[in-house]
Parts: structure tokens; sequence; C-alpha cells
């Protein structure tokens, strides 16, 4: 049967049916109800008793479920709920107060009342009204099967999370053993606000983020960080657990934010589930289990959720955030400042027009058109899906280079290329509807990412945009250096054998390893500068040795590899400065 957009089982239909008398008077069923269920002002009025009573006989209504999307909604399965509770049980069972600030459909709450027989208070807060019902309904049916189980004190409550007024909750509950469970919204403030979403907190800096930060991306902040951020303000001090289904980010970031936050948590695990399986989403998502009002601590054990196999430690180790301690510990002298300045590639925002592929011999663009152009400023273009190979001097993609260095003037093309002017200027609609601020007033057809470094013949790159931490040699083609894309990083070099040098170090066990140890594999760009710029090319150089890497590069000589210690050791600091 389906009452208040929710369904309710057989078992509830038959005890409404039972004491329709009963339900004539709002303040005689909710004190029978609350006898039954332990639930608190089931009904809030005689409206709501009359819809029911309406509704009694009719089995067949189907009201099809809303989009959640406002939401950010992902309903946890009967079957995960279980999972989660069970092995909190394994950790602590003496729970007295349970708390879901998003309890949904109440599935962890039925799996808590089920899994933990010393439960005396239980509050669940929930900002669809039907899934309220719902709730209810189900607590309901779960204490009509189970008659002789002790019944806590239960309030399900129809609120916005975000605005709850939990101080009160935490000062009445600060006695008992407390678990905060749940499952709340995956999604950004940012993301709902597209939708228009109303289901968004105040606005509020509430990270404290300064001056740019603030106004830039550091301000889309995730839903389910404040939620979890709010249960640790005000839940710190409560002896128990936090258990959160919490985005990966979600938790690196407030392990990352614990050495200065310093939230009394302690005893921190992230256990990976598989978010397709359980929700359909393709979300890195994991339980967050910590323990509450502890001595702070500033790591967390990473876990199969399914296995329990332990993956790794990740947190502050020696003043470093690091995905993995251990390899860390093994590798950390190599953390340092890179003798060389990792770049970004070549940025056009313009790809339809810029970028282009040979075809027959003949140049076509991302719009389908046949293009002549003179040789001098095309050059070929690697992007991060090229970047697959040891060494290549071989591209799909080319591209136009306008400039040598940022801001250079545009004009000489029209009088030394006059094909390429002709080509640009029949597009520059495309170049003027570029949205980004760096190209404002700045000359026609500008780039950005470009400077003498672009031009080295010898590159080392690795892809901004995928997981691997593999390095390629770039070899020019017929002479002419190959350009990389902006979601490339690559070091430049005028001499082949200092690039192989550079190339193997790079690509070392001992530095393959260290890097792992401290990218994030889940992250949006888990490979950026400042990742890279850590590489201490020095150490590497004097832990490797001629000898070791001598078996490897046939026909390095001694010489040549004392010309690499030399260029790394006489690299000026000036050119650790952002062209």
């Amino acid at each position: 049967m389906i009452c208040f957009e929710s369904h309710i089982d057989s078992n509830v239909v038959t005890f409404f049916n039972e004491n329709k008398k009963t339900l004539s008077n709002v303040d005689n069923i909710n004190s029978l109800l609350k006898k039954v269920s332990g639930i608190n002002d089931f009904f809030s009025s005689s409206k709501e008793t009359e819809e029911l009573l309406s509704r009694l006989e009719n089995y067949n209504s189907i009201v099809e479920e809303p989009n959640r999307r406002e939401y950010g909604d992902f309903q946890t399965n009967k079957d995960l709920t279980n999972q989660v509770t069970n092995y909190i049980s394994s950790k602590s069972e003496n729970f007295e107060f349970i708390l879901e600030p998003t309890c949904g459909k109440g599935n962890f709450i039925l799996a808590s009342i089920s899994q933990f027989k010393t439960i005396k208070k239980i509050v669940g807060v929930e900002i669809y009204q039907p899934y309220v019902w719902e709730t209810k309904f189900k607590l309901l049916s779960f204490f009509l099967e189970n008659s002789n189980r002790t019944k806590p004190n239960i309030d399900i409550i129809h609120a916005n999370a975000f605005e709850f007024p939990y101080e009160e909750i935490a000062n009445k509950t600060k006695h008992l053993q407390t678990l905060i469970i749940g499952n709340p919204p995956w999604v950004t403030n940012s993301e709902l606000g597209t939708i228009d979403s109303t289901n968004l907190p105040q606005k509020s800096n509430f990270k404290k983020h300064k001056g740019f930060d603030a106004l830039t991306g550091k301000g889309n902040f995730d839903i389910g960080e404040y939620i979890s951020l709010i249960m640790l303000k005000h839940f710190g001090k409560h002896n128990g657990t936090f258990a959160f289904l919490i985005k990966n980010s979600v938790i690196r970031n407030i392990t990352h934010d614990q050495i200065n936050k310093q939230y009394q948590i302690s005893n921190s695990e992230k256990l990976n589930i598989d978010s397709k399986k359980e929700f359909n989403v393709s979300v890195n998502a994991s339980l967050f289990l910590t323990t509450l009002n502890q001595e702070p601590d500033f790591i967390c054990k990473e876990l199969d959720f399914y296995t329990h196999k332990k993956i790794t430690t990740f947190g502050w180790y020696k003043d470093k955030f690091v995905n993995s301690i251990k390899d860390y510990d093994e590798t950390s002298e190599i953390d340092g400042k890179s003798s060389f300045v990792w770049r970004s590639g070549i940025k056009h925002d313009c790809s339809k027009i810029m970028e282009f592929e040979r075809v027959n011999g003949h140049f076509v663009n991302g719009l389908k058109q046949e293009l002549k152009l003179e040789k001098e400023l095309v050059f070929g273009l690697l992007k991060s899906s090229d970047l697959k190979d040891s060494e290549t001097n071989q591209f799909r993609k080319l591209t136009i280079v306008t400039q040598k260095k940022i801001g250079a003037k545009t004009n000489y093309i029209k009088s030394d290329y006059p094909l390429t002017f002709d080509y640009l200027n029949r597009n520059k609609e495309y170049f003027d509807k570029r949205k980004s601020s760096i190209y404002k007033d700045k000359p026609s057809f500008s780039i950005f990412g470009v400077g003498d470094y672009s031009f080295t013949p010898f590159k080392i790159g690795i892809s901004g945009m995928y997981k691997t931490t593999h390095f390629t040699l770039i070899k020019p083609e017929k002479g002419k250096p190959i350009m990389l894309d902006d979601t490339c990083y690559f070091i430049g070099f005028q001499d082949l054998k200092m690039a192989k040098i550079a190339h193997y170090l790079v690509n070392s066990k001992v530095s393959q390893k260290f890097l792992k140890s401290i990218i994030f594999s889940d992250s949006k760009r888990s490979i950026n500068k400042d990742i890279l710029m850590r590489i201490d090319f020095k150490t590497l150089y004097d832990k490797i040795g001629f000898n070791s890497i001598s078996n490897d590069l046939k026909g390095l000589t001694e010489s040549e590899w004392t010309k690499f210690g030399g260029l790394i050791k006489k690299t000026p600091d000036l050119q650790m400065k952002i062209f």
C-alpha cells in the first residue's frame, strides 16, 4: 500500500486496520505507536491520520519515485548497511545513542537496531518527507515482528540536516555511547546549485579559505564533508564511533586538515567500497570509520571493505601528507626540490582550429576543414593519451604555435606566414569566444604555457590526466621539437644523453615508489606540478650512481654522467620560477 508517497508493508497495514478506531484520535494513535515502536510523534496532525484511513483499502497505488538528484541521494541498500553495522560491531558494540543526520529510507537505522541491543535513543533527520514516513513505517514493521525487543526512544524528524539544532541533542546525549552513522549526499554545493536545489547549507566559507582560494574552486565544498564536520564539531567529545559512507576526497580532506583542526578522532579507517556495484555510480567512495573523543592522531588505515585486507596507511608522516607511510619511509630522502622546472604544455582553448591531423598529405582541422599552412609554425603535438611508450617521436595531432613566449606579439604572422594568418583570421571568432581571463588584453591568437622550454628538442613527459607515473622520452621529429598540450608536464633538454639520464632517474624504482607514496591516485588531477617538483634529482643522482645506470644505459660514459651531475648542481634557483 502507498500512503504519503511511501510504501507500507502488509504487517503495518494489518496493524492500522486493526486500530482504525484509534486512528481517529491523533493523541491516542501516537500513544499506541510509541508503546509499540518507540517512535515519538508518529503523526503530527489529524489530517495525516485521516489520509491514512482513506488509503487503508487501496493496495494498488503506485507512485513513481521522483528524481532525487536534488538531494545528492544514493540510498544505501540493506545488504550494505548490514555489512557496515556488522563491521562496526567488530570494533565496538555497546552503543546507546544512534544519530543519522540524513537517514533517507532508514536502512542504516534498521541495521543498527538489528545489530546493537543496547540502544536507548535514536535520532534520524531527513529533508524528504516521503522518506520520513517510509522510515517510520519500516521501524513500526520491525517492532511488530520483534515485539519482545526493547524499544529505544526514537525521533524521526523532517528537517534540513544543515540547519538542525545538533547542539541541543549533543548536550542531552553526551553521557551515552554514541554512533554517528549514515551516507550523506555525494555532491558538491556547486553541483546542487546548477539544478537550483534548495537542499543547500547557508552560503559560508566554512573552511575559512582566504583571498583567492575563497573565490575559486576551494570554496566549492562537498556536502558530505560539510555534514561530517558538523558531526565532529558537535559530537567530537562523545564517547563512540563516527561511521559515514563518503567520497574518498572527503576522507582525505578530513585527514589532511587534522594537522591544523585537531579533530578529537583516532584509529581512523577508510574501507573502499565498489560504488558501481552498490549504487550504480562512478564515484570513489568508502566507509570512513573513526573513534570519537580521542587524543587526535593524523593517519588513516586504508582497507578493502569486502575482504578487510589492508592496502596502505596514509596521512601525516615526517611533516608530509603522504599516500603510503611505508613507501614514503623508504624513499623520503628524495623528497626535496627538483633541479629542473616541470612545465605544463601549451594551452590554447581552441582545439577545433588550433589542432589538426595530417590526412593524405593534407591538414584537416576539428571542423573537418582542409587547410593550407606554412610549415614553420606547425609542430607535432602530444596529449596525455599519447604518453604510453618509453620513447617516442611520433604524434597523431599537430598544432600551430603562434608565440615563443607568453604575451609575445603575433602581428608578424600576417607578413611572414600569410597562409597561416589567413586561416587564423578566418576563424577569429573561435578565439574571441575563449572565456579564460588569461587571454584578456593579449595579442590575437595568443596561446599560454609557452616559453623557451617549449622548443627544447628532447623532453621527459608525463600525463597529468591518467594515474600512471610512467615517464616518456620525447625526441624531435625530423629535427623539429614536438609540443605537449596542457594536460601533460615535462622538462626539456638540449642534449639527448642528458635527457636519457633524467628519463632513467625518474623511471627508477626508488623514484616510482616515492611518487606512488605521495600521489593519491583517486584525486581528480593526481599528478601535478607541485608533486613533480618534489623529485630531488641531486639525491637520486647520488643514490643511483654511475655503476648502476651504466648497466642499463648502454654507451653512457662516466664523463657524460659527471656532466649531468654538474648540470643539476649548477642549475640556478632562478630556473625554479615560473615563466
